[in-house]
């Protein structure tokens, strides 16, 4: 039996395979033309779907790319959060973020070139306040083990939101560049020395 992916997974059952196949085609013609000269009246067309059916799922644009991205965030941290959960130690933890969201990354290369692309219009857009609690919980479990580690003298304390970016900041950089052909290797061909990176960047 095939395993589902991304898209059966957020949106499982035949009651919404037409979502699933508007989210599919959406983010092709995202990953084509780009988030500006892409729109929902032609994603509508390519998709051979009524407008009464986008509005319901979606209702504007906006709604559709928040749509797509709570889908990649969520999907991202499935992947992830038991890698931290299981981990011995803090450090083992920072591994399991790394390698988790790397191993993701080369999974999913047209959702997450559309994180990269949609991120600055949801976070800035209607459904702002639905991608900070979104954060919030991704970034929980994450903080807990941190404050373990700060706990025991083994990470330095400081402003929680520094982490993300002293964390997977370089990583992310580099899955940019991959992502956009920019380099060859592929991002999970670096994992140990990511880790390694991260963990020297937080740790006493």
């Amino acid at each position: 039996m095939k395993n589902p992916d991304t898209f059966d997974r957020a949106e499982p059952g035949p009651r919404k395979a037409n979502k699933r196949h508007v989210l599919r085609v959406a983010l092709a013609q995202f990953d084509k033309d780009g988030i500006d000269a892409t729109t929902i009246e032609g994603i509508r067309d390519l998709a051979e779907t009524s407008i009464g059916s986008m509005y319901h799922h979606f209702g504007s644009k906006d709604g559709l790319l928040a749509a797509l991205y709570f889908i990649a965030l969520d999907d991202q941290l499935a992947l992830i959060e038991p890698q931290i959960v299981s981990a011995s130690d803090p450090r083992g933890a920072i591994a399991g973020l790394i390698g988790s969201y790397l191993e993701w990354v080369v999974q999913q290369p047209k959702l997450a070139r559309f994180m990269f692309q949609a991120r600055s219009y949801v976070a800035a857009g209607p459904h702002k306040d639905a991608l900070a609690e979104r954060n919030q919980r991704r970034y929980g479990t994450l903080l807990k083990r941190l404050r373990e580690g700060v706990k025991d003298g083994v990470i330095r304390q400081m402003p929680s939101e520094l982490y993300a970016s002293l964390l997977v900041g370089q990583s992310e950089n580099y899955c940019r560049a991959w992502l956009s052909s920019r380099v060859q290797g592929k991002p999970t061909d670096y994992t140990s020395i990511f880790v390694e990176a991260a963990w020297r960047s937080i740790s006493k």
